[in-house]
């Protein structure tokens, strides 16, 4: 099952601080979707995916300020 959380328009750290809020409500094996434009945000989620023990399936830029991120929960 794959969740999308939308952080667009929000500064940094909430984009982080809500995909922690959002992967802790998923099941294991499932895949949060984050879809974020804060520039820091581009460091600082995949670093703490890869600290905690989560795959990152895709990572890619959609637009000029805009990524989005796949986290899969083990």
């Amino acid at each position: 099952m794959t969740t999308t959380l939308d952080v667009m328009g929000q500064v940094c750290p909430f984009p982080l601080v809500e995909a922690k809020e959002a992967i802790e409500k998923i099941s294991a094996g499932d895949e949060l979707v984050i879809n974020f434009d804060c520039t820091q945000a581009t460091e600082s989620i995949p670093r703490w995916a890869a600290e905690s023990g989560y795959e990152v399936t895709n990572f890619e830029q959609l637009g000029e300020a805009a990524w989005t991120i796949s986290i899969k929960k083990n």
